[in-house]
């Protein structure tokens, strides 16, 4: 761990997306002590003010702390993301390490029904899911984590190909390892660093498009604190008071980079082509 925490020093784009996660996440896991107002406390004399010593972030259209909102909205946005990419991984994961060792029928039925989940783009499929299981935080992870797992099983099936085809798996097999131990032992270690660097990217576009759906109002429902609701109840007032569409689409901005650039670096230190590169 100290050698990785090293190189990731000295890979700056990974060292800050590192650092800005650290940042996002803390700021969600710290929120109930660090926020300063309750989040849903209204004050009809103090809506949309701007930015002062006891509103640090201004107030919002019900006089609502836009500081003490953005923190908790941390927590309801990235707890959904990192509910659906864990969902996603978990699903995709089980479906790729199947379809590779199975092979046959199995690999091309799980693999097909893969390639028509892929088909269709990202917001219009999660629309879909949301318009069956309907709207809220727990449904909109369930929607993303459905929407992402066709993606980690693309990404577990092929690098779990290359290492069953390796000769300590088949000496293995011939000692009478079964296909769970096979899996758990030996193959999956072997492809952890990619799926570790899709996690991390992931879960940059899976704020994207939480954000998108409580935005469109297909995914946290209101009084809830979520970056996206924030930023859609606040287009209405940007004119008088700009301050809750500026900070909530900051707090978007800030999250989704910094998972993005800590992805990117991950991908530079754990991808030894790129590793020897650099070097």
């Amino acid at each position: 761990m100290r050698r990785f925490f090293r190189r990731l020093v000295r890979n700056r784009i990974g060292f800050i997306g590192f650092v800005l996660c650290l940042v996002v996440l803390g700021a969600a896991a710290l929120a109930p002590l660090i926020a300063t107002h309750d989040p849903f406390a209204q004050s009809i004399r103090a809506r949309l003010q701007g930015p002062t010593q006891e509103h640090w972030l201004g107030t919002d259209n019900f006089g609502r702390d836009v500081y003490s909102r953005v923190l908790h909205g941390y927590r309801t946005s990235i707890g959904t993301a990192v509910g659906a990419v864990l969902l996603a991984t978990l699903a995709g994961g089980v479906a790729g390490l199947v379809a590779a060792y199975a092979g046959g029928w199995a690999d091309r039925v799980i693999m097909r029904f893969m390639d028509i989940l892929l088909a269709f783009p990202i917001i219009l499929l999660a629309i879909a899911v949301l318009a069956v299981l309907g709207p809220g935080s727990v449904n909109t992870g369930l929607a993303i984590g459905i929407v992402y797992t066709p993606i980690f099983a693309r990404l577990t099936r092929g690098p779990a190909l290359t290492v069953l085809s390796w000769d300590y798996v088949a000496a293995a097999r011939a000692l009478g390892a079964g296909p769970a131990r096979i899996m758990l032992r030996h193959v999956l270690p072997n492809i952890a660093a990619p799926l570790m660097v899709q996690i991390t990217l992931s879960l940059s576009t899976a704020i994207l498009v939480e954000a998108s759906l409580s935005f469109l109002g297909l995914g946290t429902q209101p009084p809830t604190p979520s970056l996206g609701l924030m930023l859609s109840d606040s287009r209405d007032y940007m004119l008088i008071s700009p301050w809750t569409s500026v900070f909530s689409g900051l707090g978007i901005l800030l999250a989704s980079f910094g998972f993005n650039l800590f992805g990117d670096g991950l991908r530079d230190l754990l991808d030894p082509a790129l590793r020897n590169a650099a070097a």
